[in-house]
């Protein structure tokens, strides 16, 4: 005590003489970390020894402070002046430290708690100067300062000149303040307490929910030293040349189609070929004019009525057209423009769960589309229901389905014409572009912009009139719209175009038109080249020598060089000439980015350059070597489109300008591009109205630039090069790496003896907080395992050899498995989320997190060794609650309590009540004495037939039903002890079977009875193939008993003698068997009685398996012990009939109900959409009061509110759904009660978790779990948390392991060999934190016992 008084009195001597010195900010840091003061600093004796020194100061005439009156802190005013007569006036000067520790969330409910808590802190920190002494103002030692020191000076303030007295103040009560520093004030007790009390450790700041403590958690990769960084200087803005004017050029895109139409009306626009490769039919330019008028009249007057039409000019629309129908596609596209109605064009939906239709019915119902166009084949081909009519599909509004073919339509009169008008700011049409998430958004496209991208593609292209192109492409989006369908009616042309069904059939007919056709244009992908390199045979009748431009729409494809190379050097015998291949660069939101344009000369080389891998993952271009295979050979794409204006910036954060050796993304200023994302303005914002920043500091342009989510860089000449999209980026450890790299390199490793059709797909999941690589592809159907893993192996290897990356998971899936695109593609969306949802169903799979998870957790620090008492006295001391609780007592109150045996209270029913029901199994109705008589009837065939003795196993092979309750008795009467076990299914014998045959041996049984069904089922063929039948023991069949009753029942003598065995297979398929004694059981079924309140006028309807655990004692013991009605459904007959539970529960007006997770998902899954019909056929669940559910792992959140939220609407009220939990130990430990309070949800920090800690937060803060009550603590039953190692008790915020001491102990555990049970289980969770080794359990402040997850083991007296 001495020594630690001198030392602080020593300190405070120091600090006097030396000027006051703000605390570090690092102690700042700390103390807001913590959330709570340093409780060393609260002691007596550090109270004593600051009291001291004041004193002492006091005596050398130092002034106090004195507050005289209280005022706001947020008017700055000077305090009033008080000046006793006659007194000598002394300055003090008060510096006001204004800093509150209170988060902004207790501000705000406590009112004016922001104001009292500064008031508390200038109190705390007030210190004083002397004018003349010149002394600094003595430190606040008790706790730390709450100003902003390390951020701004400390600023004093002249407060006012106030007289001290001190005869007058001498007899003034001496207080403290919040920091223990004692005043002489006449501040009211009263708000002096208030001031402590806001002094008090309060919650942490919400914003300190937000850091992420991520150098706790996991390793952080250290940035490689010599990894390339850009050396070139800043890029400028690249500018395309001046778009030209021409004279003829229309005004917009709809005078150009009238000018055709009744200028050339004759004229060939659109040829459509079938799947033969034959033309059917051909579209003439005055056809599409007339047609199109007819559809433009009838949009706008044949829907709806004329004084409420359906659609109006500026709605939106869908198109929904085949890819095969480009005629009827392209009148109604034009009809929309005329109409001046907004065309969306969409894929046609062919079954209800296609992949990617719920995004694009969320695309439709987000531009309020209520009318859908499509043609007659079309629409004859939706899917329909029962009554003809189109079902609406998942996702999409309701919509109304319109034919445009002519026959439908009426004629409109001759007075009406469209009103053609120039190209203005109005919508024009909304292309789809889908995510890497898979969302689908609408990029807008404006009037002015669609007709200037027309004709800058005609001024790069050269396109004359009467010109033929071939297009392979998909019509509907992108490229293949802006050639096929716009800028060919501007030009007059004529576009052949071929389906997607014919290149199946035939990949060289696009190359057979275009030499019938002597096409000038051909506009495909690098996929039809490189199937068309595959189908190529010496043939004779093809010519390329008519094609002056071949563009190649995926040239923003890296690897498309490959294709265009290996294309030339076939072709180019045919007249194929090097100049004419000419990609392009596109995206939906800019348009045409780049094209490279056709020319005559070919002396001029195209640009190519050879890029280091490495360099490109760290985003810097290098230039590397041919003969290595870490390289990646890029071509360019042609120059900046007329008009427009490029640069790239850099793809994340603020858009600087990148280094001209620098990858990032390109942007471009044109009139010519998209203008935003239907109705998503935030999103609009980030991407259509992007600035530019230069290294200076200044803007590029006061014009706002687009971003085109193509990631590349400009070369000499103004070349632009593309190295991947954004969409297809990984990052992985700081590295970028683009999947049609990983893709291509996949491909290298022997494609055509493994992979169907060349289909991979390469995508990535966060694993620790970085993403990991997942490549999946199509097996061919004649490979085999070896072969495949092979593959697999030198596949994991080249990827690491050329990319320097790891792959996580690489699986093989069988063929035509993986979701498409409309045009045969894979959907990498979907296949992504099959991924995670574990619905890919692989055949073959190779997992490598070895190789590629290098950021592991850091290992837990073992804490020094304290014992069990140490820390019981530490808790003790530091005021903690120790971490138990326990149910209320057990009591003998009913007349059947004083039976100590079931079998006894059996026999006692069926004498004092005979009739009474017990068992209602939906068909049939068991009395006391049915069940009484039918007990007697299995025991005497026992004791007849099988000649078993006292003691001796007997395995219970039945389904769910009255059976196994009487023969689980007949057991009982006979001095037997009873084994129930789950029948084989018919279906699967030969997995179930085995299982049936290993309880049956390791429990040593003497005897299985069972019904005569599953007799001749164990009798089988496939039963013997499996486990002969000589193996078993004697097998009785039950379903003829004999007439006569034993001469004698069984009575046990020994209350702690063996009742029956309950024996369970885990998820992992391990066996483990309990020995439950008849006073256990007892108990068990007193306690249960007892918590749930039941009665024999009581009715519970059970839906559970009847095997062990929790769900047997409910359908055998309990009913027979508290003489209630028990309603059996078997949760197999929901297999076929999923509402026959709940229709069961309603009709029956039953209040209580137990089930299973497995039952409540298959009502969850089963019923979803047919609440309506549910309720139509008056199924009602208000009456239910208490829906538990009972298992033996943590309560679903989800599933539980999924079902909760289902069936709100037929009366079910979220309340009544609750959780049991148990053990194998303990079969029952928490159960929610009928009249228990409802289920509460708290939300803990899982940092804290993984240092065994409990720290509760707010709802929705990151590192979160959500912990769900799973019930009230049974009667009878005591809990502690101990810890795992020491065995000693532990605190209420520590985790630790679940100790129980209950009535309904069992005598025995069994575990076999490897085996080790864990149930992850809460009373308030949905999840568990997989950094733990071992399962724990927390207790709250409250009483209620909360489970985080439990360690199931066995001690006597504790287990």
């Amino acid at each position: 005590y001495e020594k630690k008084r001198s030392k602080l009195i020593r300190v405070w001597r120091v600090c006097l003489t030396a000027p006051f010195a703000p605390p570090s900010a690092a102690r700042f840091h700390r103390r807001r970390s913590s959330g709570t003061r340093d409780e060393r600093y609260r002691s007596d004796v550090h109270s004593e020894a600051v009291q001291a020194v004041l004193a002492r100061h006091v005596e050398s005439n130092v002034a106090v402070p004195m507050p005289s009156k209280r005022r706001s802190l947020v008017v700055q005013t000077s305090m009033d002046a008080y000046t006793p007569p006659g007194e000598t006036h002394t300055l003090i000067h008060l510096s006001a430290h204004l800093g509150s520790t209170s988060s902004s969330s207790s501000s705000t409910q406590s009112g004016g708690s922001g104001n009292a808590g500064r008031l508390a802190d200038s109190l705390a920190h007030t210190h004083l100067s002397h004018p003349h002494l010149n002394h600094s103002a003595p430190p606040d030692v008790t706790g730390y300062s709450s100003d902003s020191s390390h951020s701004r000076p400390h600023s004093e303030r002249h407060i006012g000149t106030i007289a001290r007295n001190t005869q007058k103040y001498g007899n003034a009560e001496r207080m403290e303040t919040g920091d223990g520093v004692p005043v002489s004030s006449r501040v009211s007790a009263k708000i002096q307490q208030l001031v402590n009390t806001l002094k008090m450790p309060r919650r942490p700041p919400l914003r300190e929910f937000f850091v992420d403590d991520f150098e706790e958690l996991l390793e952080v990769q250290q940035p490689d030293p010599k990894q390339p960084r850009p050396e070139g200087a800043e890029m400028l803005a690249v500018s395309g040349e001046a778009l030209g004017v021409v004279t003829n050029w229309p005004p917009s895109l709809e005078a150009a189609l009238q000018r055709w139409g009744t200028i050339s009306p004759k004229a060939p626009c659109l040829t459509s070929l079938d799947t033969t490769g034959k033309p059917l039919y051909v579209l003439t330019y005055g056809k599409l004019w007339s047609r199109s008028i007819k559809l433009a009249y009838n949009i706008l007057h044949k829907l709806g009525s004329k004084q409420e039409p359906m659609l109006r000019p500026g709605d939106r629309v869908a198109l929904v057209f085949p890819n095969n129908d480009p005629v009827a596609f392209m009148v109604a596209f034009y009809g929309c423009l005329l109409a001046e109605v907004v065309p969306v064009p969409i894929e046609v939906p062919l079954t209800r769960k296609d992949a990617g239709s719920q995004q694009i019915g969320f695309l439709l119902g987000s531009c309020g589309v209520t009318v859908a166009l499509t043609s007659d084949a079309c629409h004859k081909g939706l899917p329909k229901s029962a009554t003809g009519e189109i079902p609406q599909f998942r996702g999409w509004p309701k919509l109304l389905w319109f034919v445009t073919e002519s026959k439908h339509l009426s004629k409109p009169p001759r007075d009406w014409f469209p009103h053609i008008k120039d190209a203005n700011s109005d919508t024009a049409y909304i292309e789809y572009k889908t995510c890497k998430d898979g969302s689908v958004l609408g990029v807008t496209v404006m009037r002015i912009a669609l007709l200037t991208h027309c004709q800058s593609l005609t001024q790069s292209c050269g396109y004359t009139e009467a010109e033929t192109i071939v297009n392979v492409l998909d019509f509907k989006k992108d490229v293949g719209l802006w050639h096929g369908i716009l800028t060919s009616v501007m030009n007059m042309m004529h576009v052949i175009s071929v389906p997607y069904s014919l290149m199946k059939v035939n990949p060289l007919s696009w190359i057979q038109k275009v030499y019938h056709f002597k096409a000038k244009v051909a506009c495909v992908k690098s996929r039809d080249m490189h199937w068309a390199l595959v189908a190529h045979r010496e043939q004779k009748d093809i010519s390329l020598s008519s094609l002056r431009m071949l563009l190649v729409a995926d040239g923003s494809n890296p690897w498309s060089i490959s294709s265009c190379d290996a294309f030339l050097n076939v072709f180019q015998s045919k007249g194929l000439r090097s100049e004419v291949i000419c990609p392009c660069a596109s995206s939906p939101e800019a348009l045409t980015v780049a094209i490279r344009r056709p020319v005559e000369d070919s002396s001029q080389p195209p640009g190519r350059g050879v890029l280091s891998m490495q360099g490109l993952s760290y985003s810097v271009v290098r230039v590397d070597t041919e003969e290595r295979l870490s390289v990646l050979t890029v071509q360019d794409v042609g120059t900046v489109m007329p008009g427009a204006v490029v640069c790239v910036v850099k793809p994340e954060g603020v858009p600087l300008l990148c280094k001209t050796d620098e990858i990032g993304e390109l942007c471009v200023c044109s009139v010519a591009t998209g203008t935003s994302y239907y109705g998503l303005t935030g999103m609009t914002k980030n991407t259509f109205e992007v600035f530019p920043v230069a290294s200076g500091g200044g803007l590029v342009s006061e014009y706002a630039f687009v971003r085109t989510g193509l990631l590349g860089f400009v070369g000499p000449g103004g070349l632009v090069f593309i190295s991947g999209k954004m969409d297809g980026l990984i990052m992985v450890s700081g590295r970028r790496h683009n999947a049609d790299d990983i893709v291509a390199t996949a491909l290298a490793v022997e494609p055509m003896k493994f992979v169907y059709r060349g289909r991979i797909a390469v995508f990535s999941v966060t694993v620790l907080r970085d993403e990991r690589i997942v490549v999946v592809a199509e097996q061919r159907p004649d490979s085999t395992e070896e072969d495949s893993f092979q593959w697999m192996s030198r596949v994991l290897q080249a990827i690491d050899s050329i990319h320097g990356v790891g792959v996580f998971c690489l699986g093989l899936v069988p063929a035509n498995t993986l979701p498409k695109t409309p045009l045969g593609g894979i959907h990498l969306s979907e296949t992504k989320q099959l991924y995670l949802e574990g619905g890919l169903h692989p055949c073959n799979v190779l997992m490598c997190p070895h190789t590629c998870v290098t950021n592991l957790p850091k290992p837990r620090q073992k804490q020094p060794e304290i014992g069990p008492a140490s820390v019981m006295v530490g808790n003790l001391v530091s005021g903690k609650r120790i971490a138990m609780a326990s149910g209320r007592d057990l009591g003998q109150t009913d007349d059947n309590d004083q039976f100590l045996f079931l079998s006894e209270v059996l026999q006692w029913r069926s004498q004092t009540t005979p009739d009474h029901i017990l068992y209602t199994l939906l068909s049939s109705r068991d009395s006391v004495m049915i069940l009484h008589k039918r007990a007697e009837r299995v025991a005497a065939l026992l004791l007849e037939r099988g000649g078993l003795q006292e003691g001796d196993h007997i395995a219970l092979v039945y389904p769910p039903g009255i059976d196994l309750i009487a023969a689980f008795y007949g057991c009982l009467y006979a001095g037997c002890v009873p084994i129930t076990v789950r029948p084989p299914h018919p279906q699967n014998i030969s997995t179930t079977l085995p299982t049936v045959k290993m309880i049956v041996e390791v429990s040593r049984s003497a005897c299985v009875m069972t019904t005569a069904v599953i007799c001749k089922l164990l009798r089988s063929k496939e039963a013997v193939a499996t486990v002969d039948i000589r193996n078993w023991p004697p097998v009785l069949d039950t379903d003829d008993l004999p007439k006569k009753k034993p001469p004698a029942l069984y009575k046990p003598c020994n209350p702690d003698a063996l009742a029956y065995l309950d024996f369970s297979v885990s998820t992992t398929g391990m066996l483990a068997g309990v020995q439950m004694s008849h006073n256990a059981v007892g108990a068990f079924c007193r306690s249960v009685k007892l918590q749930c309140e039941l009665y024999p006028s009581r009715e519970v309807a059970i839906c559970l398996d009847p095997y062990c655990g929790l769900g047997f004692v409910l359908w055998c013991l309990c009913s027979v012990y508290s003489g209630h009605q028990s309603i059996l459904i078997p949760p197999v007959e929901l297999e076929s009939n999923p509402a026959l539970w709940l229709l069961a529960v309603s009709q029956l007006r039953v209040r209580d109900t137990f089930c299973s997770y497995s039952v409540m998902e298959l009502c969850t899954k089963g019923l979803g959409l047919q609440t309506e019909a549910l309720k139509a056929r008056g199924l009602d669940l208000s009456r239910v009061r208490a829906c538990v559910v009972v298992a033996e792992e943590r309560p679903r959140m989800s599933l539980t509110h999924s079902f909760s939220k289902l069936f709100k609407d037929l009366g079910l009220h979220p309340r009544s759904v609750s959780t049991a939990f148990g053990c194998r130990v303990n079969l029952a430990i928490c159960l929610q009660g009928t009249s228990g309070p409802d289920p509460t949800t708290v939300y803990v920090d899982m940092r804290a978790l993984r240092h065994d800690r409990v720290r509760l937060v707010e709802r929705g803060s990151p590192h979160s779990l959500p912990l769900m009550e799973s019930g009230k603590i049974l009667p009878g039953v005591r809990i502690i948390i101990a810890n795992p190692e020491t065995k000693g008790p532990l605190g209420d915020s520590h985790l630790g392991e679940v100790s129980t001491h209950t009535y309904t102990l069992i005598d025995l555990m069994i575990l076999f060999p490897g085996f080790m049970l864990y149930i992850y289980t809460h009373t308030y969770t949905n999840t568990h934190t997989n950094t733990h080794t071992h399962p724990f359990s927390l207790f709250p402040p409250q009483r209620d016992m909360m489970l985080c997850m439990l360690w199931a083991r066995w001690r006597r007296p504790w287990s």
